[in-house]
């Protein structure tokens, strides 16, 4: 398999300069691959709904900024690599833990990246939820099309 097209680093700059959102949320990226990464949250109070649970703003953030992150991994630094549908199922109530989000690609186009995220509260095997997602690559991402200035 070939090596990812953007590094850790890489990605964490990208998504300082054009991310806020994500640097706010606190996802702490653990590994990317080509086609695949790995995230976290680390939950604190403010990441918690009524009920003392993580809220699914916060879970479905954490899924789309992993994906993202695998995209990425295959296509490089793309920064216009946008979703245009996200899916989440919630499974079960999350520990008030850190969330670990586990992405993966299921195809890529040449236009468009279906992928999927799980999510796990740390140390539980299971899933407190699955979401699915596709992301839109704009033209020239490729190398094929050309990219309007």
């Amino acid at each position: 398999m070939p090596d990812s097209k953007i590094t850790i680093e890489e990605f964490n700059a990208l998504s300082i300069e054009k991310l806020p959102f994500a640097e706010l949320m606190g996802f702490q990226v653990e590994d990317i691959g080509y086609g695949a990464a790995r995230m976290r949250l680390p939950v604190g109070a403010r990441h918690l709904r009524p009920g003392g649970t993580v809220a699914g703003p916060a879970l479905m953030g954490l899924a789309d900024a992993t994906m993202y992150a695998v995209v990425l991994g295959m296509i490089g630094p793309v920064e216009l690599a946008v979703t245009t549908n996200l899916t989440c199922n919630f499974l079960r109530r999350p520990s008030v833990a850190d969330v670990v989000a586990e992405g993966r690609i299921l195809k890529l186009g040449k236009r468009l990246a279906v992928g999927e995220v799980s999510l796990y509260s740390e140390g539980d095997p299971e899933p407190v939820a699955h979401v699915t997602a596709t992301y839109s690559i704009p033209p020239g991402a490729d190398g094929r099309e050309a990219v309007a200035p």
